[in-house]
């Protein structure tokens, strides 16, 4: 019996021992691996942007008149040429009785000038004909060398010339007052009230190109100024596409540099070229209320116009400029790196354990970056690695990229 008791004892110390060792035997993690491998990288620059059309013309008025209804609508096809608005002359105006009664006055008043202009004009024709008769009179006298001297003939054709100078003063004097009844009658007689036939001139605003109306700023009839807004056409088939990238993003992109266009509502991604960088920036507030220094970036689209036919003035897109690319890149995903002072390591994965590695990045394209040393094309790296990972700790791969 003790013996037995004794080899029960120690079978049983034996037990418990095993049970603890295995309770803190440490076990691998289970972790995300990602192979090294050399696959096409871009590097790009991404940011919102919108469509525009290259040129917008703005209708106005050319000059103030009565504008009539415009019957066009957003989205309305136009011709170059094609009436878009008609202006008519401005109304006259209605006269209450005070200033009819001015009015009536005026006209009494340049009646009496008229009137008043004419007895001068006689007057001044009759002095006219005397004078030109006492002139050929002392020039008669002068050929048959009579006691007239020369210089009193000088002197009456002198007289003769004044004469006629005034009479056709006189006579002028009559056409304006003449003209001063005229303004006055019709002051008086063409208001608002009084009825009145079609307009006589009407001025035609005409499409500068074939295209389709963008916005209408007036619609209903009514007095213009000149230069007031009524329409803006454009051609939506002339898209080009505005970006607003961050100043520093901006320094990598130069003319000619790709574009890729996606989530702009289509189900494949446009393609597109940078025409222009703005060498001015402009300061934008963030979502979170930070200032951000902008800069717009202009770019066409390169894609068949039939793939973004349904794109219009102002739709939102996505776009990716491709400042760098390469063919065969050695890279791993960004999630594998972390920082190592002032540098960058990953954890690769070697006979079932991990050792940390330093590496060297290059580019970065999206969700992977370049390696230019540090790895080796195969490895394996562990993605996502968190703060219980340890040099030396035991894995095992769950889920291989």
């Amino acid at each position: 019996m003790t013996v037995r008791r004794r080899l029960g004892l120690i079978l049983l110390t034996v037990a418990i021992m095993v049970a603890l060792g295995y309770g803190f035997w440490p076990r691998p993690l289970w972790v995300e691996a990602a192979t090294v491998a050399r696959r096409p990288l871009h590097a790009t620059v991404e940011a919102e942007g919108k469509t525009r059309i290259i040129d917008r013309y703005v209708i106005s008025a050319p000059v103030a008149g009565y504008l009539r209804r415009i019957e066009l609508d957003v989205g309305d096809d136009v011709q170059k040429g094609r009436p878009l608005a008609m202006i008519d002359p401005l109304p006259s105006e209605v006269l209450d009785p005070r200033r009819r009664a001015q009015a009536e006055a005026r006209v009494a008043a340049s009646e009496a000038s008229l009137q008043a202009a004419q007895q001068t004009a006689t007057a001044a024709r009759a002095e006219a004909d005397y004078a030109k008769l006492e002139f050929e009179r002392l020039t008669a006298l002068c050929q048959k060398r009579c006691v007239v001297t020369k210089d009193e003939r000088d002197r009456a054709e002198s007289r003769s010339r004044q004469t006629q100078a005034q009479l056709r003063s006189a006579q002028f004097a009559v056409e304006v007052a003449r003209h001063e009844v005229e303004a006055a009658e019709t002051a008086l007689h063409h208001s608002a009230a009084q009825p009145g036939g079609a307009a006589q001139e009407t001025v035609i605003v005409r499409s500068p190109v074939d295209g389709r109306v963008l916005a209408r700023q007036r619609q209903s009839e009514g007095i213009v100024e000149p230069g007031a807004a009524l329409l803006e056409v454009g051609d939506p088939r002339a898209l080009e596409v505005a970006v607003d990238v961050l100043s520093p993003d901006a320094v990598r992109i130069q003319p000619g540099t790709p574009v890729i266009l996606d989530r702009w509502g289509g189900e494949q991604p446009l393609e597109g070229i940078t025409r222009s960088v703005e060498p001015v920036g402009f300061t934008k507030l963030s979502a979170l209320g930070v200032e951000e220094q902008r800069v717009w970036v202009i770019a066409d689209l390169r894609s068949p116009a039939e793939a973004w036919s349904r794109l219009g003035d102002g739709y939102r897109v996505e776009a990716s400029f491709v400042v760098w690319q390469g063919e065969r890149v050695l890279q791993i995903p960004a999630s594998a790196l972390f920082r190592q002072g002032e540098g960058w390591a990953v954890f690769v994965i070697e006979n079932g354990q991990v050792r940390r590695r330093a590496v060297e990045i290059g580019q970065r394209g999206g969700l992977n970056v370049e390696i230019r040393s540090g790895l080796n094309e195969g490895e394996r790296i562990v993605t996502h690695p968190d703060d219980a990972l340890q040099e030396g700790a035991a894995v095992r791969i769950r889920v291989v990229q």
